[in-house]
């Protein structure tokens, strides 16, 4: 609990948190060699150079002390070249103020040192040039003023360290990720080809890259292979089993015919035949569902025009189906339009059956587009929303069966079209109409791609 404020900095993709795992030890071993190490290696070093400057300066001091007035002067040059400084003494001499950049680290080792070693140390000017430092106190000879090489007080190029550091690191880092790349590229082609095959899409997966990703992808293809069989299976059964039933139903309305040209009771005879027109009517609905999981190439499709197709075809089926609005511009995504157009008359047909009217919809979103279906009726009670998209399910005590009856697979139709399409049906309420409100969500893809 205590690191979970960091999960909304952390990336996402397995590729940025396995980059990251190799970036942090990287930045933290530079760290920990910059600061506790190089820190104090160069204050040692600095601190063992000013010990020699500090000797030199309080030899010159005492030397300058006890010189006579005529011979001071050259004796006082002579001392300076010998110990290679440049010195000024007097009382007109300016003082030095401390001036030093702020990512000098062995400067502020020297200014320590000086403030130490001296009790009337006034200042040190580290930062007017890189190449000596000059510092000023009071002597009784007057103020002195030195002028001192840097490198006799601290490690010559000491940002050496840090700049191979950091370049070292960085070829690591680079090396690293270019190795990453290529362990990651394979786990990558499984989430895809795993994610457009929950889309019903076939894409071409080969195994590759280390153990457990051959071992998770050839699982994959396993799963795949077994699905495909099963699904294969289910529309050559549903799809064999409504076609036989035709040729008894066909018989039996031939039947019937004869037995209303031999004068048989009327009303027998259209009982009859209502029975067999639901009996078709449950076989048209086994036939599309089993055409759900049949093969459709994606292909570019404009979702205004397939929307007020749907809207078309229904009224002229004699339904009262209102269209709203559509967004401006054209709104073209890759898609399967024939199992789309499917779940839009399902979904249309079950607004008109249990309700007086319809209300179509389509709006889009920055990542979506969304598909609304509204009736007027009595809706689906939020407990049951789940239930009622299964195949074969039928909710008698929600919706209203005077209209008509099904095998339950209208709803179930639509969720596995909009699956895969990669996105969902949502069921709700309609606030505008006080029935149902259907949402087909479907993801925006640019580009079409082999389906299955």
């Amino acid at each position: 609990m205590f690191f979970a404020w960091l999960k909304k900095f952390t990336p996402r993709g397995i590729y940025g948190r396995a980059a990251l795992i190799i970036l942090v030890p990287v930045v933290v071993l530079q760290m920990v060699v910059l600061v506790a190490f190089s820190k104090r290696y160069f204050d040692d070093i600095t601190q063992q150079l000013m010990a020699g400057v500090v000797a030199e300066v309080a030899l010159y001091e005492v030397a300058i002390e006890g010189l006579s007035p005529p011979d001071a002067v050259s004796v006082m040059d002579d001392l300076a070249a010998r110990l290679q400084i440049n010195a000024t003494v007097g009382s007109d001499v300016r003082a030095v103020q401390t001036r030093r950049h702020w990512y000098d680290v062995s400067g502020r080792t020297i200014e320590r040192e000086l403030a130490a070693a001296f009790a009337t140390f006034e200042g040190v000017d580290l930062a007017s040039n890189s190449r000596v430092f000059t510092f000023s106190y009071m002597t009784d000879a007057g103020r002195l003023r030195l002028e001192v090489d840097r490198t006799r007080a601290s490690a010559r190029n000491p940002h050496q360290l840090i700049v191979l550091t950091f370049f070292t690191g960085l070829i690591i880092t680079a090396i690293s990720i270019v190795f990453l790349r290529n362990q990651m590229r394979p786990i990558r082609r499984l989430a895809r080809a795993a994610d457009a095959f929950g889309r019903g899409e076939t894409v071409p997966y080969r195994l590759s890259g280390a153990t457990e990703v051959r071992s998770a992808g050839a699982a994959f293809l396993n799963m795949r292979a077994r699905i495909e069989r099963q699904i294969d299976q289910r529309t050559l059964m549903l799809s064999g089993v409504s076609h036989d039933l035709r040729t008894p139903l066909t018989r039996m309305r031939l039947t019937l015919s004869l037995l209303e040209a031999d004068g048989a009771p009327q009303e027998d005879i259209d009982a009859l035949k209502d029975d067999m027109s639901e009996m078709e009517r449950l076989l048209d609905e086994f036939l599309t569902f089993a055409r759900a999981d049949a093969a459709e190439e994606s292909e570019p499709v404009d979702m205004g025009a397939l929307v007020t197709a749907a809207v078309a075809r229904a009224k002229r089926a004699g339904g009262d189906v209102t269209l709203a609005p559509l967004p401006e511009g054209d709104v073209v995504m890759s898609a399967r339009p024939d199992a789309l157009a499917r779940a839009l008359d399902n979904l249309i047909g079950n607004a008109l059956r249990y309700g007086t009217r319809a209300f179509v919809a389509f709006h889009t979103l920055d990542r979506s587009v969304v598909l609304t279906v509204e009736d007027d009726g009595p809706g689906i009670a939020e407990a049951d929303r789940e239930r009622a998209q299964h195949p074969f399910v039928r909710l008698d005590t929600a919706r209203n069966q005077n209209k008509g009856s099904g095998v339950g697979l209208g709803l179930s139709i639509a969720v596995d079209i909009a699956r895969r399409h990669g996105g969902s049906l949502r069921l709700g309420d309609s606030a505008d109409h006080g029935g149902l409100r259907a949402d087909i969500v479907l993801p925006r893809r640019s580009k079409a791609t082999t389906s299955r």
